[in-house]
């Protein structure tokens, strides 16, 4: 009896435990949970009113996913908490609603800028770290964060960072598919969202900063040119990436070739390096001494030509093809 006791003892202590019981757990679990779709559903909220289309109730599931009468709870506990009004269907931020959901989302565009910038972390699963990361980040962290990066103003995507304040610039630009054909544009922004889209984006070497020239704009395709090289997408893609237009006399007419595009024993000059290329990468070049003017010669190739040994300052550096493309040369 004793035995039996003792360890139903131990089984309520177990269950109800405070700070650490099972009870406290699965309850601290479910607030935990509860907060986050309340903060996404706040930042869903924001980038509906940031692109001026409507938000309701249906919106807010797909963007959550998750079911309707989920989505009334969710609802409900931000009128509640004064965080939004609804009218004829529609839903809409309060001050204070937009205030929380600019903080969520300064926080959200801080981890992906040190992400970028400071880890070796896939371009990505930047989205989907920083998507946990702002859930658990306090406001003074931020700041903190914040203060390490240098105060950004826009994360690797080109979205813009909240201010401490609140305070947010409109973003400019016209999207790809609204492009005139001949126009020369500089792209400010492409959309990390759906993941799939941009997984295949980025898989193309496209980024912010990146000048372009569109060279055929129709109801099936638009065609250009970045980096010397011709691009293809479908309109519905190319609605993804948002570019201002450029005068002529503002674009980089010069091309040079890539790293990657020299043979055995050929040498050639480093002009510059990508902005798509980035992080601890960026620095490790830096560190082996690829900067403009440095001589770099191929040295040894791999069967599959992937990595090459390139010659670089005396010592010899293997790097991988998709490296070597962002390395801009001028031959000797």
């Amino acid at each position: 009896m004793l035995i039996a006791g003792v360890i139903f003892l131990v089984l309520l202590l177990m269950l109800f435990f405070p700070e650490s019981g099972i009870i406290y757990r699965i309850k601290r679990m479910r607030k935990d949970r509860s907060r986050e779709m309340i903060e996404d559903a706040l930042k869903h909220l924001y980038d509906c009113e940031y692109k001026s289309i409507d938000c309701s109730l249906s919106s807010i599931s797909g963007s959550l996913s998750i079911g309707g009468d989920k989505t009334a709870i969710v609802v409900a506990d931000l009128e509640a908490m004064n965080l939004i009004e609804s009218n004829e269907n529609k839903i809409f931020l309060t001050a204070a609603g937009r205030s929380y959901a600019l903080r969520i989302i300064r926080i959200h565009r801080l981890w992906e800028r040190h992400l970028a910038d400071n880890t070796s972390v896939l371009e990505n699963e930047w989205h989907s770290l920083a998507e946990t990361k702002e859930h658990e980040t306090s406001h003074e962290e931020a700041d903190r964060l914040a203060a390490r990066l240098g105060n950004p103003l826009l994360d690797p995507h080109g979205d813009p960072i909240p201010t401490v304040d609140g305070e947010i610039p409109k973003r400019e630009g016209i999207t790809l598919n609204n492009l005139d054909n001949g126009i020369f544009a500089a792209i400010i922004h492409i959309e990390d969202e759906p993941k799939e889209v941009y997984a295949q984006l980025s898989a193309m070497g496209l980024y912010p900063g990146m000048q372009i020239h569109i060279i055929e704009n129709s109801k099936n395709k638009i065609r250009f040119e970045a980096d010397g090289e011709e691009c293809l997408l479908a309109p519905v893609l190319a609605s993804n990436i948002t570019a201002v237009p450029l005068a002529e006399k503002d674009t980089v007419t010069q091309k040079f070739e890539s790293l990657s595009a020299l043979k055995q024993d050929e040498a050639a000059i480093v002009v510059g390096i990508s902005k798509a290329m980035r992080g601890q990468q960026r620095r490790r070049l830096l560190d082996f001494g690829v900067v403009p003017g440095t001589i770099v010669k191929v040295l040894l190739r791999s069967l599959s030509g992937d990595p090459t040994g390139y010659e670089i300052r005396g010592a010899t550096i293997a790097l991988r093809k998709k490296q070597a493309d962002l390395i801009y040369i001028k031959r000797i």
